[in-house]
């Protein structure tokens, strides 16, 4: 005798339940502070301890996806990851090295050699670069970006991850308005931007790790935050300019660069489908 329950049997809140878990923001608030915790218990410590967080985070964001909104992943796929992260780095890569040089060229930054063992100082940078943007681009992305766009389009769900990812940098040393509205601009709009084109959260971690990175190895504070690089940048130049304390992110010059990266990327994702309406 079949003991499977007819739909009249089917006690009526499994149904709702699973409405409000395949919710957009349901599935944004679980993801966001799955990685979120994630991250919190990661950051501090070894550096290693920092990627083995990266990788964690990445297990919470597929199985948010998976079993809360019901969703496939191909923004995480293996497929063409490495392909997506060089090419991703590429640009963070030229985007930073653009915006040093021309800082340096306008008499802002000059920059000397750094004393000591390099290979210790790479990997400290690096893993700190690869946890940052594992995690916030997982989070703002793959989780904050996706969801609110399913809400409301893609040209909303832009801004408003652009604006929270700039303020989520105002409690960062040396922050100010202007820091974090340039980092909207500049990082927030920017990887936005990236990821509605190439649809591939690889890309994106690519360009964020990029940047991260080389701003540190520079010996520039990364959103604020000094650390030793390979070199030591020597800040001449005024504020707007430089950046001053928080670093080359408060700076007007990658402001203005990365408008020349956003432009194309956006014009590319309108042609590609990639840009949403509601």
């Amino acid at each position: 005798m079949s003991t499977t329950p007819t739909p009249q049997q089917v006690p009526p809140t499994d149904g709702r339940m699973h409405r409000i878990a395949r919710f957009p923001l349901t599935w944004m608030l679980i993801g966001l502070v799955g990685v979120s915790l994630v991250s919190a218990l990661t950051a501090s410590g070894p550096a290693v301890i920092t990627i083995v967080g990266a990788a964690a985070a990445i297990a919470v964001y597929w199985a948010v996806m998976r079993f809360v909104a019901g969703r496939p992943t191909p923004e995480i796929a293996r497929a063409g990851a490495r392909r997506e992260a060089l090419l991703g780095a590429g640009v963070g890569l030229g985007f930073m090295l653009v915006s040093a040089l021309l800082i340096a060229i306008l008499g802002g930054y000059s920059f000397s050699w750094s004393s000591g063992n390099p290979l210790p100082v790479v990997f400290t940078v690096a893993a700190t670069a690869f946890g940052a943007a594992v995690t916030e681009e997982l989070m703002f992305r793959g989780l904050a970006l996706q969801a609110l766009e399913r809400l409301w389009g893609s040209r909303a769900a832009l801004a408003i991850t652009a604006l929270l990812f700039g303020a989520l940098h105002l409690g960062n040393p040396a922050a100010t308005a202007w820091s974090s509205l340039a980092i909207a601009l500049e990082a927030g709009v920017l990887l936005g931007a990236a990821y509605l084109w190439r649809r591939n959260i690889w890309f994106v971690v690519g360009l964020h790790f990029a940047w991260n990175a080389t701003v540190g190895l520079l010996g520039i504070p990364v959103s604020g935050h000094a650390a030793p690089g390979l070199l030591t940048a020597e800040v001449t130049g005024p504020a707007l300019l430089t950046g001053g304390e928080f670093g080359i992110e408060a700076s007007i010059v990658p402001v203005i660069v990365s408008v020349l990266l956003i432009v194309p990327m956006l014009v590319l994702a309108h042609r590609r489908g990639g840009l949403t309406r509601r």
